[in-house]
């Protein structure tokens, strides 16, 4: 799917490390939430309060997930799941597009 047909985006971007990383939430008509954002290249770790699949839709990062020593190279396309409560560390390596679904 190369797009989303009646949602609704909130104004106010989200915005971290320093505008490093940003995002803009979209709603669906049935309530759930997606955000849709850009990485920057650096270091960052992540706090999860629920469940969070990560579309990379372009882009190169490596990620290492909770409770894992393995980082997870991703180039380009990929998809990860990260349990709610957690933390997760990601070392993007250029520019990267992603879109975030929270369970």
């Amino acid at each position: 799917m190369s797009s989303f047909d009646n949602v609704q985006v909130v104004k106010k971007a989200n915005v971290y490390f320093d505008g490093k990383v940003t995002s803009r939430t979209v709603v669906f008509a049935d309530g759930t939430k997606k955000t849709l954002g850009i990485l920057l290249p650096g270091e960052y770790e992540f706090g999860t309060d629920t469940e969070e699949v990560m579309e990379i839709q372009s882009g190169e990062l490596k990620v290492l997930l909770p409770g894992e020593t393995e980082w997870i190279n991703i180039k380009e396309v990929g998809v990860f799941t990260v349990p709610a409560n957690t933390k997760f560390k990601l070392e993007v390596l250029t520019v990267s597009d992603y879109i975030c679904s929270y369970n």
